[in-house]
C-alpha cells in the first residue's frame, strides 16, 4: 500500500513532497519518489535549503540500497555498521552524480558505486596503516559522540547525527570511522567463520577478484589520440567531470556558463569520442 505525500511549494517554485521520516519509505514508494527529487535537484540551486533537503531525503529514501549490498560482504570480518556508512558515501556520490537524462534506473546506476565503496574500503583497511594525527584526536571525539547519543537515542546514532553533534561533515564523520580501522591487520589467509557448509573460508577469498578494468587496456589506447584532437575547453570540461569528478553545476561556475550548457557541452564532446571509437580500425 502506498502512501500519499504532501508537496509544499519551495521560494523557487518547485513542488517538493514533505516526508516525515524517509528512512520507513515504503520501496515501491521509494522508487517513484526517488525519480521525483532527482528531477527537482538538477534544477535547483546548490547550497540552497531546498537542494539540500532534496539531496538529503534521496540519501536516507535509498538507505535500503546501501544495507542490500552491504550484505554480500557479511563475512568479510568487518563491523557491518561500518560497511554500511562507508557503502552509504558511495550512494552520495550516485546521487550527485546521476543525470536524469539517462536511459537508467537509478538502482542501477547506484548500487556499483555503492559495491565500489564498499571494496574500496575493505581493500585500504587490510592491513595496519599510519593515521595522521587529527585523525587519532577526532577518533576519541567520535568515540565519546556515539556513547553520549547512543544513551540519548536508545540506539546506534546515524551518520549525520554524529555530523551535526561534532560539527562536521558526514564525510568527515565517515572518514575518522573508517582511520579507526587501520589500527589492526589481518592475513590475507586468516580464516573467516562463514555461514555455509564449509564453515570457514580465508579472507583472500571474499577480496580477491579479476580486474575487469584491464580489458579496456586497448580501448583506453584508442581513445587518448581522440582526445588530443579536441581543444582545449572541451578537454578542460573532460578533466573536471571525470579526472576531477566535479558536479555540472561546479564546472558551469568555473567557466562562467550554466549547468544545462555544460551538459549539453558534455553530451556533445562524449557523442565526438564514441564516434570517433566506433571508426577506429
Amino acid at each position: 500500500m502506498t502512501t500519499a505525500f504532501v508537496g509544499t511549494t519551495t521560494d523557487s517554485g518547485t513542488e517538493l513532497p514533505q516526508i516525515p521520516d524517509p528512512g520507513k519509505v515504503a520501496p515501491q514508494d521509494a522508487r517513484e519518489l526517488t525519480r521525483t527529487f532527482l528531477e527537482q535537484l538538477a534544477v535547483l540551486e546548490e547550497g540552497t535549503q531546498e537542494y539540500q533537503y532534496a539531496r538529503n531525503t534521496l540519501i536516507e529514501m535509498n538507505m535500503s540500497l546501501v544495507r542490500f549490498a552491504s550484505r554480500r560482504f557479511r563475512n568479510g570480518g568487518q563491523d557491518m555498521e561500518d560497511v554500511v556508512q562507508v557503502g552509504t558515501i558511495g550512494l552520495i556520490k550516485a546521487i550527485d552524480r546521476f543525470e536524469i537524462s539517462r536511459e537508467v534506473q537509478f538502482t542501477s546506476f547506484a548500487v556499483p558505486y555503492i559495491v565500489g565503496e564498499i571494496k574500496r574500503f575493505f581493500r585500504d583497511t587490510s592491513w595496519s596503516v599510519h593515521v595522521p594525527r587529527r585523525l587519532q584526536e577526532a577518533r576519541s571525539e567520535l568515540a565519546r559522540a556515539n556513547e553520549e547519543l547512543g544513551s540519548r537515542l536508545g540506539r546506534a546514532p546515524r551518520v549525520s547525527e554524529l555530523a551535526a553533534l561534532l560539527n562536521l561533515t558526514d564525510e568527515q564523520v565517515v572518514e575518522v570511522q573508517i582511520a579507526a580501522n587501520g589500527y589492526t591487520s589481518a592475513s590475507l589467509d586468516a580464516a573467516i567463520t562463514g555461514d555455509g557448509e564449509d564453515g570457514e573460508a580465508a579472507l583472500s577469498e571474499f577480496i580477491g577478484e579479476e580486474d575487469t578494468a584491464l580489458q579496456l587496456v586497448e580501448d583506453f589506447h584508442a581513445l587518448a589520440p581522440l582526445i588530443a584532437e579536441l581543444d582545449e575547453r572541451d578537454r578542460r570540461i573532460l578533466h573536471m567531470k571525470f579526472v576531477e569528478e566535479m558536479t555540472q553545476a561546479q564546472i558551469g561556475k568555473e567557466l562562467g556558463v550554466s549547468q544545462m550548457h555544460i551538459s549539453r557541452l558534455t553530451s556533445r564532446i562524449l557523442a565526438r569520442l564514441r564516434s570517433g571509437m566506433l571508426t577506429t580500425d
